[in-house]
């Protein structure tokens, strides 16, 4: 059975760092590429960050670049998000997710497996 399970969530001021994990098992991690989306309330889904099998290759969001960094420890089974300067519109439901491709994506519908998600909500 395919977990992923996020971490790392909670309330930051604007301008704040946070950093999200996401450990993940019943998979062979060091073959999958991995993802990151958001989903504000009222809004759809948004691609945030993806990264390649073994790390060399990440794509970001227009909204993120700069801002956020994507990496994994494939010795951990476990993908990361590191956030900082954090904006009150960076607010939503934060979303692993494992592809079902061999390459990273900015697709949701490339993703198969998903964790349940973590808040992060960064006050003005």
């Amino acid at each position: 059975q395919v977990q992923l399970v996020e971490s790392g969530g909670g309330l930051v001021q604007a301008g704040g760092s946070l950093k999200l994990s996401c450990a993940v098992s019943g998979l062979t991690f060091s073959n999958t590429a991995m993802g990151w989306f958001r989903q504000a309330t009222g809004k759809e889904r948004e691609f945030v960050a993806a990264i390649s099998r073994r790390g060399g290759s990440r794509d970001y969001g227009d909204s993120v670049k700069g801002r956020f960094s994507i990496s994994r420890d494939n010795a951990k089974n476990t993908v990361y998000l590191q956030m900082n300067s954090l904006k009150p519109e960076d607010t939503a439901v934060y979303y692993c997710a494992a592809a079902r491709i061999n390459y990273y994506s900015a697709y949701e519908g490339d993703y198969a497996y998903w964790g349940q998600g973590t808040q992060v909500t960064v006050s003005s």
